[in-house]
């Protein structure tokens, strides 16, 4: 019989996500090991630095304090004291780095200490903490209440002090002093310390958040502004004009008594152009108005593509210019950047050729490439005079900002024969042709 493998099942989104107990919480956090390193104050870099070297030096300091105090004040010889006092400074340095982990070193350094002197403890000699002792703890206490959450902070310092007084009722020696009076107050003052401290870098950290978010969204408000202010000029500007040509359009065979009808398929052609006009303007205001792109009170219509090649030379055509198509390659679909920066680049080489080149015969060309697409607009030398023109434009300025923004290049300039012609190559991701289909040339002739 053949086994089949069936994949564990996966939880699903609706699953509600198990969360530990608040008494479980708090447990693996008491136990944790895990790094927590000590936050830098921040520049220049020695400053950075200098929390890390003064702790280093008080785990040396702290280290020799503890072998001087077990050696001449409590008379232990030998190696115990040099463990201890290593332990001591290693529990110092290691809070640094593992907090929870260098205060449980801390309290078997503590016990370890106790163990040892209390058969030494001398007439006024504290127990189970030395002083120097006592004053060692603190900076691991201090470190531990920095990175941890108050709660956290208030069982260490509960534990630490429970501990000194169980200690104190059930082993205390003859005629030494009790330290958890003293303890008390240096670890409470401690812990409130760590607290506040780390209250207020946790409260500046908030507020340098908060500030950034606040120049970014003060930012964001100013393009959101600007935006809408060249909304507001392009709709009182030129959709006002569009408007009135699309209305003179309509009217303007109605004045005439008995207009031909090649008069009237030219103004039928107007309006149709300054209907279609409004409709590209009323989009791109759309954008410019949008806070966010897919912002539903604001739906965003389909860009044109080169798949509309063929409407936009028909409209050419239709304004009295003999247009020539060639497409070489494999046709495909394009990310919509290039799709769309095809397009305009093509549209605008063709605007200009109705403005400036009046008569003349253009070929608009376009290759696919296995990394790049290929443009070519060039016109022959016009037959009729040009306009003159209303300043100067920004058609070229525009195509080679397109065409810049995906990484290509266009180039434009004069033809030996007095025409003109705008080349661009545009970058594209390959994608692999469909299958079936093959490298073909398609040319199409105007009528």
């Amino acid at each position: 019989m053949n086994e089949q493998h069936v994949p564990p099942a996966e939880p699903k989104p609706s699953d509600p996500v198990k969360v530990p107990s608040p008494r479980l919480a708090l447990a693996l956090e008491l136990f944790t090991l895990d790094r927590d390193p000590l936050p830098r104050m921040g520049r220049p870099r020695w400053l950075a630095r200098l929390p890390h070297a003064l702790v280093g030096y008080a785990a040396m300091f702290f280290g020799f304090l503890t072998t001087e105090q077990l050696m001449d004040h409590y008379h232990v010889k030998g190696g115990p004291p040099l463990a201890v006092a290593l332990l001591t400074a290693l529990s110092i340095w290691l809070a640094m780095f593992r907090p929870i982990a260098a205060w449980w070193l801390g309290l078997l350094a503590a016990g370890w200490t106790a163990w040892m002197t209390h058969g030494t403890v001398g007439q006024g000699q504290t127990w189970p903490w030395t002083p120097g002792g006592t004053f060692a703890f603190a900076p691991v206490l201090l470190l531990v209440a920095l990175r941890v959450p108050p709660r956290v902070t208030i069982w260490v310092v509960g534990i630490s002090l429970a501990l000194t007084g169980a200690a104190e009722v059930a082993f205390h020696p003859d005629g030494g002093q009790v330290s958890s009076p003293g303890a008390a107050v240096l670890f409470g003052f401690v812990g409130l310390l760590g607290y506040a401290l780390r209250a207020l870098r946790l409260a500046r950290g908030e507020l340098v958040e908060q500030e950034t978010l606040t120049a970014e969204e003060r930012a964001r408000r100013t393009v959101l502004e600007e935006r809408s202010r060249i909304a507001r000029e392009l709709h009182d500007v030129v959709a006002h004009h569009m408007s009135v040509i699309s209305i003179q359009a309509q009217v303007a065979p109605h004045l005439v008594d008995n207009p031909s009808e090649e008069l009237k398929e030219n103004l039928a052609g107007i309006r149709e152009n300054a209907l279609e006009a409004l409709t590209e303007l009323r989009r791109v205001l759309g954008v410019l108005r949008s806070e966010q792109p897919g912002d539903p009170a604001a739906p965003q219509h389909p860009q044109p593509t080169l798949a509309e090649l063929d409407g936009l030379v028909d409209n050419v055509r239709g304004a009295g210019l003999e247009v020539t198509t060639e497409v070489a390659g494999v046709r495909r679909p394009l990310a919509p950047g290039v799709e769309l920066t095809a397009y305009r680049i093509v549209q605008e080489a063709l605007s200009n050729c109705l403005r400036h080149a009046p008569g003349s015969q253009v070929e608009v060309g376009v290759a696919y490439g296995p990394r790049e697409l290929h443009l070519c607009v060039a016109n022959s030398a016009p037959t009729q005079p040009a306009p003159p023109s209303q300043g100067a434009g920004h058609g070229l300025l525009g195509m080679r900002e397109r065409a810049g923004m995906l990484g290509g290049e266009l180039a434009a300039g004069p033809r030996p024969d007095g025409g003109y012609e705008v080349s661009a190559v545009l970058p594209m991701d390959p994608q692999s042709p469909p299958a079936g289909t093959g490298a073909r040339t398609e040319t199409k002739k105007a009528p």
